[in-house]
């Protein structure tokens, strides 16, 4: 039998998160913006989830992991923005289908 304990709905709030960032990559896809957003929260709720568990086991490896995907994010945003920034300069437009057309 499975029993709903007090920890089962910590992870509501996370599961919330990762699926309206998959929803923005997959599924929205108008803007850059909104796609690069929408990683950022994937990132956030993968953060969120070794978080949790890592204080459900009493074990902090999973905080230190944390810490990793935030410097990885970090660095995905620098990244994105200056490209979004590069390609607007150029094309004056901000989409993502007129970046696929790009590809060589």
């Amino acid at each position: 039998m499975f029993y709903i304990t007090q920890n089962f709905f910590i992870f509501f709030p996370v599961f919330y998160l990762f699926f309206i960032g998959l929803l923005g990559v997959f599924i929205v896809r108008r803007s850059l913006i909104i796609v690069l957003l929408s990683i950022e929260l994937l990132l956030l709720a993968v953060n969120l989830n070794f978080i949790l568990f890592s204080c459900l086991n009493n074990d902090v490896y999973g905080q230190l992991f944390s810490f990793f995907i935030l410097t990885v994010a970090a660095a995905e945003a620098a990244i994105g923005l200056s490209l979004l920034v590069i390609f607007f300069r150029t094309k004056f437009i901000i989409s993502v289908d007129t970046i696929s057309i790009l590809k060589g």
